[in-house]
């Protein structure tokens, strides 16, 4: 029996294991929020004054909702946290605008690109 329990035990271990909040996935949203590639992004977006103000706002709110859900774990607010951004990104900027932060923040997820495509050059 205690075989048995054990075996149960270490089963649901690994499969909590494989189903944890993989971080890497989220850290988009952090690095987009540091200076250079914040002004990479402006500059790429051809933003205005106030979007870029706007974005500023929003990028730093969603970076510490998703902070706060990567800390405990929680999925459900990480994915909160990034619909947060994408929503109010989108409510900024024009649809072209927008259409170009997609294909940043899928690049970056992606394919780690995020450090080249986000400087300014």
């Amino acid at each position: 029996m205690k075989k048995m329990l054990v075996i149960i035990m270490v089963l649901a271990a690994n499969a909590t294991s494989t189903f944890a909040l993989n971080p890497v996935d989220y850290e988009v949203f952090y690095r987009i929020n540091s200076n250079s590639a914040f002004k990479g992004l402006v500059h790429y977006l051809n933003a205005d004054g106030e979007q870029a103000e706007s974005l500023k706002l929003v990028f730093s709110m969603a970076e510490d909702k998703m902070r706060s859900a990567l800390k405990t774990e929680n999925e459900v607010a990480a994915e909160k946290a990034m619909n947060f951004n994408l929503g109010n990104t989108k409510k900024i900027l024009s649809p072209e605008q927008y259409r170009k932060y997609l294909t940043i923040i899928n690049l970056s997820v992606n394919n780690n690109y995020d450090e080249v495509l986000l400087t300014e050059k």
